[in-house]
């Protein structure tokens, strides 16, 4: 039988954060793999579909530079969200129970309101970052780039767009830190606790912000894991879920 989801008096006080040591990420890691391990059919059925999701995104976006560079950086903006199944059965599996895939939608019923709230923020972030993205096209004339073979042989290793490039790392970097600080503890708090969006959000950010190093470390580890799936299909299919697990013990650590 399901155990019941902690409440939280919306009116109380926001809960607690925790100070966590430096090295702490690569536990999460291992606490997530091993989660993984548990509920092996319910993960890689997630991992399958974003994978699936994320490839046809990137092939449709192929031939349009700013658009492909957009959609690349915003699967990464919207990875939290789409992992709210994985940290159900991380939750289950910290209850004692089994999760198959339908149970763990299943189980996100409940926080469906909040999820979706969430996630409109999430879209109109990512709506924003691919207007930005293609007003720096127009706006610093990176024309000769006709894909995204192009845009890397072309643009990215030329030498002849450095000012593009820095300012479309500043930017892309900049909405990427504060999507990852409102994030990195919100959704999986959203799915264990009967809370609010303003609220885990908030305690998100100030989970971040008491953690600087820990979450850098984590950050990089997110970005350089996603790297390596993107080479390799099977790779995306694994890792995917390997973070989303790894995501609830993050939560779990940082939140009393």
């Amino acid at each position: 039988m399901d155990k019941p989801y902690p409440t939280l008096d919306r009116h109380s006080r926001p809960p607690q954060v925790r100070s966590i040591d430096i090295a702490r990420p690569f536990v999460w890691l291992r606490m997530g793999w091993a989660d993984m391990r548990e509920n092996l059919p319910a993960s890689l059925s997630y991992g399958l579909l974003f994978t699936g999701v994320g490839y046809f995104i990137l092939a449709y976006a192929s031939d349009l530079p700013y658009l492909f560079n957009a959609a690349l950086s915003g699967l990464l903006l919207v990875g939290p969200l789409t992992a709210a199944g994985l940290y159900e059965i991380s939750r289950r599996r910290e209850c004692g129970d089994s999760a198959t895939f339908a149970e763990s939608l299943r189980g996100l019923r409940g926080h469906r309101d909040r999820l979706l709230y969430f996630g409109a923020f999430l879209a109109f972030v990512l709506l924003g970052w691919e207007r930005l993205s293609a007003i720096l096209f127009a706006t610093l004339h990176v024309e000769r780039a006709t894909g995204a073979g192009d845009f890397l042989r072309e643009v990215m290793l030329s030498g002849q767009y450095t000012v593009f490039i820095a300012s479309y790392l500043a930017v892309g970097a900049v909405i990427a830190a504060v999507v990852f600080a409102l994030s990195a503890a919100s959704l999986p708090m959203l799915v264990d606790r009967d809370t609010d969006v303003v609220v885990a959000m908030a305690t998100s950010l100030r989970a971040v912000g008491f953690n600087l190093g820990a979450m850098a470390v984590w950050g990089a580890l997110i970005v350089a894991l996603i790297a390596i799936g993107f080479a390799t299909l099977a790779g995306m299919i694994v890792l995917l879920p390997l973070l989303g697990h790894a995501s609830w013990h993050a939560y779990k650590d940082l939140i009393e």
